[in-house]
């Protein structure tokens, strides 16, 4: 049988085989060997032969593990056992039949079902495609639902309803609705409307409508040509908050020291309101065990006191989603007593109740009624059972299990202690409970019977399948509940009994077996398990894919590794039918495996020891009947990097100098670099130091030189350290005695270390200490180091007196051990003694788990795990990996895990910024560590979208006020806004000035510079990505905005300012045109009318008008000139009137005469006369302006 994966192909963990026969897995495709080997697979394609329980004893391994898994398979065709066929292998192609052999259940040996078994579960064992985005998009799959709405999903009445349904396929699915299980048609309703590239529903009520409207049972489907999926059936309903009934409450009248209950009722909300009581001034009502709120929200007084009757006493409802509070007509207790005045010193009384006058009274129960009551709770919900009790005194509540204990670990008492709590409740968690109140007149049960059912859960959910033509495979749907729950299948949605017949497919219960599955086998199946408490349904597709085998990894890799490490060679591969990796070195023939080479099941190559002779160029080969594919890895050995003159401490007087020593040694193709610690922190090379590369000089040595020098010696693949102590003596008076005078050192480093008391996790280590050197010991570090993680590498393990010199060690499993010990003195550290002999310790499960676990997207679509790896002392085993778990937060998503060698994991394809539950957990041979603590980590940021409701404010002419909200999708946290605004005025534009706001500001008063101008405001939000979408808004125009607006227009035109000095140029013309005739007197002489005849030489006009010729500078008879040119009229009977064209006389607004003289026949005479009057100067500016 051929499978599809994404990994290498090592087989199973172990072969099964028969008794005096050697046999294989049957999946191999061998034949089987004549003298008693029966073909299991071909027995089990006959359909005829389940397992048994009755295999357990002779075989184990790989079959003895997977023990319940064959055993929920069901029986198929009870009738055909007899007729069992041997036949060729059950491998593809392979359907020969040959002689019958007839056999008995009963006889069948036990490793006949461990065949069985191990062919069974080979059937389907499939895994997901890469996420290699290459062949994500090139292969063709099934739709898969990958997000959906809560199957209950209540909604807020204020807000557009939205009902997610999301999925992936390729080709890209389309989408469609049925509600109360009918089509449900979105283009006729214009308030509906899907997401693009998506199924989720949006219905806007912005133009009207009720949500009520749209409460029913929605179910998406997801479609692309390969199948349908679906989604839950998602019940739309709508919170409603209604009103508290309007009620008149009398007073509660009550004798002191009787019970009471202040019942709330509160009305039915959806979901139900959360209920507290206050009093009418919204003061909480102080609890206790005498007075306290049931579950039910009603309020219980064990006894009423005359102090109760300080306060009122009022029930609120609470309700989630308008976040409103609905406050009922108070109570008011009149409490009756024989003690009237309410004494405060009475109520530490140590008898307080006969104090009063209170007769007291056994205890009783006020809920719940009577002696025995009946409880039925869910599965994995939470049990909460009540007892309130009324007496005198208070009596106190306890709680007890017939039968057995409470759960220690679940429960909890609550309301003091008149409730209790069992978390996530289990089927041991039925039966009798039974509570106690009691006081010290007597005492009272009341027991409650609790039943546990179930809603379905899952045993096994089917996983999608993906195999390749030819294949065999199954998906099995188990689930339990109580009561039993039923199964339905379903394929695209259909009924599987109405689905078109497929040889190649057979159903068996709960599992549906498929045999040489064809590229037309491809479809999703819905499983669906319900009972009375409820449903699930769960999609699995069956994808069906030929591809020939191709490598995942860039080629040509170069590896470089430190002699004596441990390293791995990766060849990530993917195929269909799923390939067989093989290893090669250097093109030679023979398969890599085995020693200090293994291969795992992902194609990877795991070099134990690194040796020189290893060095070469590696080829992996991936095989599968469509062809080969191969990469090559070239693996280079480099010297690991030593330092082999150590610096030393030293004791130095101040002024001296002084030089450390590091001397390395390191493979010469790799770059060398020599750094300095001091006291563990980077090292200053000042003017008084010298770094070289085999030493560090210090001129002039000073008290704050005194400290631990470290020689960090590095390349790019390792490094070594050293360590030396340099003390820094003041200058001292000459010794008085000959003990002061004797020369101090170091001392001399121990000696002799053995190893004693071997234990599983200590051992005893003993030593020789060497000379003080005129110093006493002060004390001994022990060191050790280990070959795996860091061979060479010296750590700290303890510190111990000077006066011992031997000591218990605790020691980690799984680690080679080598101590060393090292003396101190006041002078300094001695050399490392010679290190001992190694001790292994056996291997065990981690006991802990890696620190600084987090979640942070490097991108916008995706999130990096980190954590700080374990060490050789807490990994306790060999292969440390790390299981790595995520889901999203606040959902009901299963947890998606993967194995992780390193200390790093990127999730991709996540939505922005969102949270994930994370969860690392330590991994080795042995076993998993413990449980891990759960992190919150948040998918990568995005730019945020626009501000919402940007709103520009104008109060007056002096300010304009800013407020808008923050974004609706903030993408991320929100890091500030930032505005930028400037002023215009007409085409005229001001400076833009830029103003930066912290994330919680929305408001902002801009201080205008003159009232003309308006302004333009560009609003964005940030997050630590950058901006995001703008939004620009105007300020209002001002009322006369458009008249200044023309007036600036017109007057920067060009043609406008040449009109103007035009103008101003004539008028000044004109002026001195003025000027000149008044200097000359402005004079013109005048005929008159009957006197004077017109002479010859007077010129005349063409059309009757005469010219006036003032050269007799004389003035006119009748008349005088006025200084200022206004003609008067001196002793003449002549009316003005008469000498114009008309009727009536135009007068300028300073009485002066307007218009020029013209001729004027006379009716009455045969002979006209003609007279002229002169045309005064002002006259004649007006006349040429």
């Amino acid at each position: 049988m051929r499978r599809l994966a994404a990994r290498g192909a090592a087989g199973d963990a172990g072969e099964v085989a028969a008794p005096a026969a050697d046999s294989t897995h049957c999946a191999q495709g061998r034949s089987p060997s004549p003298p008693r080997l029966i073909d299991v697979c071909a027995i089990w394609d006959t359909g005829v032969l389940p397992p048994t329980a009755d295999w357990k004893g002779a075989s184990s391994g790989v079959a003895g593990a997977r023990l319940n898994e064959a055993e929920t398979l069901s029986s198929i065709q009870e009738a055909q056992l007899e007729r069992l066929e041997v036949a060729t292998p059950c491998g593809p192609g392979s359907r020969e039949r040959g002689p019958v052999l007839r056999m008995a259940r009963q006889q069948l040996p036990p490793w006949v079902h461990a065949a069985i078994l191990l062919c069974l579960l080979s059937l389907g064992r499939a895994i997901e495609i890469p996420m290699d985005p290459s062949i994500q998009n090139e292969l063709s799959q099934p739709p898969t639902i990958t997000k959906q709405s809560v199957k209950d999903h209540i909604v807020d009445p204020r807000d557009n309803i939205l009902i997610e349904c999301e999925a992936k396929g390729n080709p890209a699915p389309s989408f469609h609705w049925t509600r109360n299980s009918r089509f449900f048609n979105i283009a006729k309703d214009p308030r509906v409307s899907m997401k693009r590239r998506s199924g989720t529903l949006v219905i806007d009520f912005r133009s009207g409508g009720r949500p009520e409207e749209y409460e029913g049972e929605y179910q998406c489907f997801a479609r692309n040509k390969f199948g349908t999926a679906l989604s839950n059936r998602i019940r739309l309903q709508v919170s409603k908050s209604p009103l508290w009934p309007k009620e008149n409450l009398d007073p509660v009248v009550v004798q002191e020291g009787a019970p009471l209950t202040l019942q709330c009722n509160p009305p039915p909300g959806l979901p139900s309101p959360v209920i507290f009581w206050m009093s009418s001034t919204m003061d909480p009502i102080t609890q206790d065990k005498r007075v306290s709120q049931g579950h039910n929200g009603d309020l219980y007084f064990s006894n009423v006191m005359l102090q109760d009757m300080q306060t009122d006493y009022s029930c609120n409802a609470r309700f989630h989603f308008t976040h409103t509070i609905q406050q009922k007509n108070a109570f008011t207790l009149k409490v009756l007593t024989n003690h009237p005045h309410n004494d405060s010193s009475l109520r530490n009384h140590p008898d307080m109740y006969s104090a009063r006058g209170v007769a007291e009274r056994t205890p009783s129960f006020m809920y719940p009624q009577g002696t025995a009551s009946s409880q039925m709770v869910l599965r994995g919900m939470d049990l909460l059972l009540e007892c309130i009790a009324s007496g005198v005194p208070t009596p106190d509540i306890a709680w007890y299990k017939k039968g057995g204990d409470l759960p220690s670990d679940k429960a909890k008492f609550e309301n003091f202690n008149k409730a209790l709590r069992i978390t996530n409740v289990s089927e041991e968690d039925s039966g009798e409970y039974f509570c106690l109140a009691s006081n010290k007149m007597g005492s009272i049960r009341h027991t409650i019977s609790v039943r546990v059912k179930a809603a379905p859960y899952w045993l096994d959910e089917p996983k999608n399948l993906i195999l390749a033509p030819g294949e065999d495979g199954r998906l099995v749907c188990r689930a339990s509940g109580n009561p039993k729950p039923t199964i339905q299948w379903m394929v695209n949605g259909e009924p599987l009994q109405s689905a078109p017949p497929n040889p190649n497919r057979e159903v068996a219960g709960d599992t549906i077996i498929f045999r040489d599955t064809q590229i037309s086998s491809r479809a999703v199946y819905q499983c669906n398990t319900s009972n009375e408490h409820g449903y699930l349904l769960a999609n699995a597709f069956v994808s069906v894919l030929d591809v020939p085998p191709r490598m995942l990894s860039p080629r040509n890799q170069l590896i470089r590794v430190i002699l004596y490490n441990r390293t791995r060679l990766d060849c990530p591969f993917f195929g269909s039918p799923i390939p067989t990796l093989r290893w090669f070195k250097n093109g030679q023939g023979s398969n890599l495996d085995g020693g200090n080479y293994h291969v795992y099941e992902n194609g990877s190559l795991e070099i134990k020891m690194i040796r020189k002779e290893d060095q070469g160029i590696y080829t992996c080969v991936a095989t599968n009947i469509l062809g080969k594919a191969e990469n090559q890895v070239r693996l280079e050995v480099k010297d690991p990097t030593r330092i082999f003159r150590m610096p030393e401490d030293q004791v130095a007087k101040r002024g001296t100098t002084v030089q450390l020593e590091c001397r390395v040694k390191h493979d010469p193709s790799l770059k060398l670099t020599v750094s300095w610690l001091k006291d563990d922190e980077p090292l200053y090379i000042g003017n008084r130091m010298k770094k070289e590369d085999d030493s560090l000089t210090i001129f002039g040595v000073a008290e704050r030189d005194q400290g631990s020098y470290t020689c960090v010696a590095s390349t790019e693949l390792d490094q070594d350290l050293a360590k030396a102590y340099l003390t820094v003596l003041a200058d001292q008076a000459t010794p008085t005695n000959r003990l002061a005078a004797l020369p101090k050192g170091r001392p001399d480093r121990p000696r002799d270390l053995e190893l004693t008391d071997l234990a599983e996790r200590s051992v005893r280590l003993t030593w020789i200490p060497g000379d003080d050197n005129n110093s006493p010991i002060t004390d001994y570090v022990v060191q050790f180091e280990e070959d795996q993680f860091q061979p060479g590498v010296w750590h700290d393990h303890s510190k111990f007196p000077g006066s011992v010199n031997s000591a218990v060690l605790q020691l980690s499993p799984y680690v080679n051990y080598q101590f060393r010990v090292i003396a101190i003195n006041e002078v300094g550290s001695s050399h490392p003694s010679l290190p001992s002999e190694r001790y292994r310790t056996s291997g065990a499960p981690p006991e802990s788990n890696p620190a600084d676990v987090k979640g942070e997207g490097t991108r916008k679509n995706n999130m990096e795990i980190t954590w700080t790896p374990m060490n050789a002392t807490s990994a306790f085993g060999p292969n440390l990996r790390y299981i790595v778990k995520w889901r999203r937060r606040e959902t009901r998503e299963s947890w998606n895990n993967v194995t992780v060698w390193g200390s790093r994991y990127v999730v991709g394809q996540t939505p922005v910024y969102v949270p994930y539950e994370i969860r690392v957990q330590a991994e080795n041979d042995f076993g998993k560590g413990p449980e891990p603590d759960t992190v919150i980590g948040y998918s990568g940021e995005d730019l945020p979208s626009a501000p919402r409701r940007f709103r520009v404010r104008q109060p007056n002419l002096e300010t304009i006020n800013l407020e808008w909200d923050h974004p609706e999708h903030p993408n991320g946290i929100l890091t500030g806004y930032t505005l930028r605004y400037v002023a215009f005025n007409g085409t005229k534009v001001g400076k833009q000035i830029v103003e930066n706001f912290s994330p919680n500001q929305t408001k902002f008063t801009v201080q205008r510079a003159d009232p003309v101008s308006r302004y333009r405001f560009t609003l964005s939000a940030r997050t630590q990505v950058g901006s995001g979408e703008a939004v620009t808004e105007e300020s209002p125009a001002p009322p006369n905005e458009a008249y200044t607006n023309n007036q600036a227009d017109i007057a920067t035109q060009g043609w406008f300012i040449g009109l103007m000095c035009a103008i101003a140029l004539l008028v000044l013309i004109l002026l001195i045109v003025c000027f000149i005739k008044r200097s000359r007197g402005g004079k013109y002489p005048v005929r008159e009318k009957k006197d004077v005849p017109l002479g010859p030489e007077d010129p005349k006009e063409e059309d009757g008008s005469f010219d006036y010729s003032d050269e007799d500078n004389k003035p006119l008879q009748g008349s005088q000139t006025s200084l200022d040119g206004t003609i008067k009229q001196q002793e003449s009977d002549d009316s003005l009137v008469d000498y114009g064209e008309g009727g009536e006389g135009q007068f300028n607004e300073d009485g002066s005469f307007i218009g020029q003289y013209t001729v004027k026949k006379d009716k009455e005479e045969t002979e006209g006369n003609e007279s002229s009057e002169a045309t005064s100067p002002v006259n004649a500016i007006y006349s040429l302006a």
